[in-house]
């Protein structure tokens, strides 16, 4: 990709930055179900009380409880929590050494979609494996769609983040593992690149911090 024309980038978290299974976590979730259920959660699409969670609308304690009544889930708020975050894994050290360099050459912006359980979730694995103050310290600004109350594939989510940052469409960056964002994303204007693996983000700028 010629990167010449690029002046902002805008990173998606999960697949990204941080490595992520979603597998783990229904497997979990299905694990404390009374009865066999089906977790209608993915990468692609989830069931609404998912969306409301990501949006802000439903708290910690509300998300608990439609899981329980939606699947039949007879389990603590620590054991639903232990299960939603079974798919956050790892951050490798490459991506936060890659973020802070390219922090130096661009203005560099996060959005994800995500809720307060993973959310404390991923800042406790910062915490512990790397010597930053906090993963947004390596962005101009971070944009989480449950504080936003907007999620993507939605556009206004893309509109907001290029108008309050007074970003040009065509010198900004959006990357991405799920490919419904991505096509948004477009629609909208941005470049885009699809990760997909086993391409990671340090291959992708390797020659640009080399």
């Amino acid at each position: 990709m010629d990167f010449k024309q690029i002046k902002n980038i805008i990173f998606d978290l999960g697949g990204v930055i941080i490595n992520i299974d979603y597998g783990k976590s229904i497997q979990h979730l299905q694990q404390l179900c009374k009865d066999n259920c089906n977790i209608a959660f993915s990468q692609k699409e989830q069931s609404h009380l998912f969306d409301l969670f990501e949006t802000g609308v439903s708290s910690n304690e509300e998300f608990r409880n439609n899981l329980r009544q939606t699947y039949q889930i007879d389990a603590t708020d620590e054991q639903i929590d232990d299960a939603w975050n079974a798919m956050l894994l790892d951050i490798p050290q490459e991506r936060i050494d890659l973020l802070l360099e390219l922090g130096k050459h661009y203005r560099i912006f996060l959005l994800s979609n995500t809720n307060a359980i993973h959310m404390k979730r991923f800042n406790e694995i910062v915490e512990h494996s790397f010597t930053i103050p906090s993963l947004d310290s390596l962005f101009d600004k971070s944009y989480y769609s449950h504080l936003v109350g907007k999620r993507k594939p939605d556009a206004a989510i893309f509109e907001q983040v290029l108008a309050e940052n007074g970003l040009e469409k065509a010198e900004t960056l959006f990357i991405d593992d799920s490919i419904q964002h991505i096509e948004s994303a477009r629609n909208v204007g941005l470049q885009t690149l699809h990760l997909q693996p086993p391409l990671t983000i340090n291959q992708v700028f390797a020659d640009v911090v080399s």
